[in-house]
């Protein structure tokens, strides 16, 4: 929406990992060259951590568009808690096999025939799974198991394991130490610094832009870094916010106290979408199922395990309601970018009234014009009464611009008015297990949700 307004090609801070967007932070950059050295090496397992948004999916597409042309074939997995023969079925679909109605020890032939083909035409497999916290520990033995696939005494499958921090303790349990000594480089990814937000930033911006722009203060970045923590999606969010906000409010220069004012709208926005506990459905038959035993009695040590246990299921209870609260948060911005929009086409349609009367339109015109916006979104007035006069249709680029701007102000208010059914339906729901685990847990639970 604000791309012309800048100036820009394209979205600079859009969600979706996109290569050739990567930026290289100095533990990005390593975290890299890790994937690079494993796979000169041809062996070994390459396992790269981080926290929530750090850019870990944008690590495996940014290698992946760098072998695309290479003898490598790469396959990439976002895993569930797969079992290991659930990882089989995965992996036999990405290099197109067929799974149904097969045993594990059918699949397992079939993904070896499959490996030792590629190692004929002197091509080798790599396996990204991404997410791989989610994995069982008996899954990842199932990983190492396929690294035993040799021919020559080198192996016909290498796999790089991208996940959170709560795959560390899996590696680092008991039972996986064959599993560990194969790990030939591992790299934790970290929030960026100020310095780092500021490269980040306007790295994205050159990236988009055809001449050199300076959109934000310099005393912008620390602010970024204070309300995002340096993670490079949060990051995305806020950016992407904040140059919408300085569209809507005429600004290609922006300073602290924009940044503050939309931090304020997000702070109000939270605070409006997340749900009290008095609207969180409990049904009777979850309440009933918790009933205290008299006869169980703990150690400490079993009562430590219990705890990590209710911490853990606590902690899905906080990202599902996060996820959750993301999710209105975009409709509710969807919403507040339409109504902002039908506020200021229908000021500027009542002040082109104003001017006087125009030079009446026929319909033919009218519709000629609307099919040439709709299918050349990103040319303005002017580029579009030239295309159209080349077409035979004589119009001013201002009389374009009236009926586009009657056109839309007709369908925005159709979907504010869809977004505003949406939002009003949306509810977020918990399973009888979650809802268990939080009414048991209150005052415990509240403290963890709200960190």
């Amino acid at each position: 929406m604000y791309e012309n307004f800048y100036g820009f090609t394209a979205k600079p801070f859009q969600l979706n990992p996109d290569p050739k967007f990567f930026f290289g932070s100095a533990k990005h950059t390593q975290a890299l060259s890790y994937l690079q050295y494993g796979l000169e090496q041809g062996e070994g397992f390459i396992v790269i951590t981080g926290p929530i948004g750090t850019g870990k999916t944008m690590l495996a597409q940014s290698l992946l568009h760098r072998i695309k042309d290479s003898s490598i074939e790469a396959v990439q997995i976002v895993t569930t808690k797969l079992s290991p023969e659930d990882l089989l079925r995965a992996i036999a679909r990405k290099f197109k096999m067929p799974v149904e109605k097969r045993s594990k020890a059918s699949l397992l032939q079939a993904i070896e025939q499959h490996l030792l083909a590629l190692n004929s035409q002197g091509k080798r497999a790599l396996l990204l799974v991404d997410e791989a916290q989610n994995l069982p520990a008996e899954t990842v033995e199932e990983l190492r198991m396929l690294s035993n696939f040799q021919r020559n005494n080198r192996p016909l499958l290498q796999s790089f394991l991208l996940g959170q921090e709560e795959l560390k303790p899996i590696i680092q349990s008991q039972g996986m130490e064959q599993f560990r000594q194969r790990i030939i480089a591992s790299c934790h990814l970290q929030p960026l610094t100020t310095e780092e937000i500021a490269q980040y930033i306007k790295h994205r911006l050159e990236l988009v832009s055809e001449k050199p722009l300076q959109i934000f203060a310099d005393d912008c970045y620390e602010f970024i870094k204070q309300k995002t923590l340096g993670i490079p999606r949060k990051i995305n969010l806020f950016v992407d916010r904040v140059l919408l906000y300085g569209f809507l409010n005429n600004k290609r220069f922006l300073i602290r106290e924009d940044l503050q004012a939309v931090s304020e709208e997000f702070a109000e926005e939270l605070s409006t979408s997340q749900p009290s506990q008095s609207q969180v459905p409990v049904s009777n038959e979850a309440t009933t199922k918790i009933k205290p035993s008299g006869k169980t009695k703990s150690t400490g040590k079993n009562a430590r395990l219990v705890d990590k246990r209710i911490l853990k299921s606590l902690k899905k209870i906080a990202d599902y309601l996060q996820e959750s609260i993301d999710h209105k948060m975009s409709i509710s911005r969807d919403l507040d970018r339409l109504i902002e929009q039908k506020v200021a086409l229908a000021t500027e349609r009542q002040q082109s009234r104003a001017e006087g009367p125009k030079k009446v339109i026929d319909p033919v015109t009218e519709q000629a014009v609307i099919d040439y916006a709709i299918s050349h979104p990103d040319d303005g007035q002017y580029k579009a009464s030239e295309a159209l006069r080349h077409d035979g249709v004589d119009i001013s680029g201002s009389a374009i611009r009236s009926i586009w701007l009657k056109h839309n102000l007709e369908n925005y208010t159709k979907r504010v008015k869809a977004l505003e059914e949406k939002i009003n339906n949306e509810e977020i729901v918990l399973n009888e297990d979650q809802m268990s685990i939080l009414e048991r847990h209150t005052d415990d639970g509240n403290k963890r949700v709200g960190m």
